[in-house]
């Protein structure tokens, strides 16, 4: 098979590397790819949103099969482009995306179909949304309703900052017309864990459990990231609590989607917030999680290429009939190296030393998240620079192993958490 993966990040270079290993695959080509991804796939210099040119170079290159990383792209149709001219694609169209794309329309879904999740209200209007934080108090989360970067989430902790929240989006426009209407919701208190599943719309299979790092600094400080770094298993995602989860959101998810006519073919991720009143849904994405994917991907032992066919087929039938996905007992930890000014302005152009290191060490895989190859060398040419990832008999031997090839990698202004993993130690 001659495969295409769209995008450029840690996620799309951990795809491509899942993807290499099958024995369908025949070529790999990536749009626009990265420094890493480079030598695994035929790097092809179109942006991951160029949808028409996209669909030329599958048309001209006889591609089987688009797998699409980034929500961007879902969400302006690009699955429905490739289906039209009956080319094979992973990821859902344009109106299941929504579900990513525009977050009033995953909550009003939530609260037709009976999903948990927090009390919330929409509003279209900034001064309205102001007086019902006055009336309300805080802490609150405000949210913009559309794609704003993974950065359109406020927790806000006092009155004020929720409303200079407000102010930001709907006022000033920091994210555009994304924050033209917003949502005001209680805040949940608790751990988080992000599920994800794939489907046809007709038959569900969970991957493994894993949790997510948000926050810039260690003991979840500072501001919120793309990703910090991820575990997987989440420890906390009991077999009964999964049951529970997959019951209460997914299953009830795709069921109101089908009842509205909206077909979902893909990856559908779930951010849970673990309450003492039980698991409710922070958010839906579209797409496989980013850190989450590269801790979750080095652990199966199925073929991905081969399930991803089966989706695109609507066959997924098939390989649950076979018992599913199979999966590597051992923990797994992925810590993110960031670029110096990372969340905020940020530094390119800096040469990462130590990567030949690694390249034949079997305790751990560097994913490549923001490279470029130049004359040999790897460069940063992003925010989040790198994904170093490492496989343990327990979650302790996985954050060693991991945290032993950190320290081989420097680039100037380099940093990342110390403390990725280790909220899985107690539960372990």
């Amino acid at each position: 098979m001659r495969v295409l993966v769209i995008g450029s990040g840690g996620r799309e270079h951990a795809l491509v590397w899942s993807i290499a290993q099958s024995r369908m695959v025949d070529k790999i080509f990536c749009a626009p790819g990265n420094g890493g991804i480079s030598k695994l796939a035929e790097c092809v210099d179109i942006k991951a949103d160029d949808i028409k040119r996209i669909l030329d170079f599958a048309r001209k290159e006889r591609i089987d099969l688009t797998v699409v990383g980034p929500e961007v792209p879902l969400s302006a149709g690009i699955s429905d482009e490739f289906i039209n001219h009956k080319i094979k694609v992973f990821g859902p169209g344009k109106k299941a995306a929504r579900l990513e794309a525009s977050k009033v329309f995953a909550k009003e879904l939530m609260a037709k179909y009976n999903i948990p999740t927090a009390a919330f209200k929409i509003f279209d209007n900034a001064d309205s949304a102001k007086k019902h934080i006055e009336k309300n108090g805080a802490p609150c989360v405000v949210k913009a309703d559309g794609l704003a970067q993974g950065k359109g989430v406020i927790v806000a902790k006092t009155i004020d900052e929720a409303k200079d929240a407000v102010d930001a989006m709907m006022q000033k426009k920091v994210f555009g017309e994304a924050g033209s209407k917003v949502i005001i919701e209680e805040c949940l208190v608790g751990q988080e864990a992000s599920i994800l599943v794939i489907t046809d719309s007709k038959e569900v299979i969970p991957l493994a459990s894993a949790q997510d790092h948000k926050r810039i600094f260690d003991n979840d400080q500072g501001p919120n990231t793309g990703g910090m770094g991820a575990y997987s298993p989440a420890p906390i995602v009991t077999p009964k609590l999964l049951e529970e989860i997959l019951d209460k959101v997914i299953y009830r998810a795709i069921d109101g989607l089908n009842k509205e006519g909206i077909v979902y073919r893909g990856v559908l991720y779930a951010g849970i917030m673990l309450t003492k009143d039980g698991p409710k849904t922070l958010e839906f994405n579209v797409r496989f999680g980013d850190p989450e994917t590269q801790a979750i991907l080095p652990r199966m032992r199925s073929d991905l290429l081969e399930t991803m066919l089966a989706v695109s087929e609507d066959k997924l039938s098939k390989v649950a009939k076979l018992g599913g996905l199979s999966w590597d007992s051992r923990p797994c930890v992925c810590v993110v190296c960031a670029a110096g000014g990372y969340p905020g302005d940020y530094q390119k152009g800096q040469e990462i030393f130590g990567l030949q290191e690694l390249e034949n060490n079997k305790e751990a895989v560097v994913f490549h998240a923001g490279t470029k190859k130049s004359d040999g060398k790897y460069f940063t040419n992003g925010g989040r620079v790198l994904g170093v990832t490492g496989l343990g008999n327990n979650i302790r031997e996985a954050i060693d192993k991991t945290y032993q090839a950190v320290d081989k990698i420097h680039f100037e202004g380099m940093h990342y958490r110390k403390d990725i993993g280790r909220r899985a130690i107690s539960e372990d």
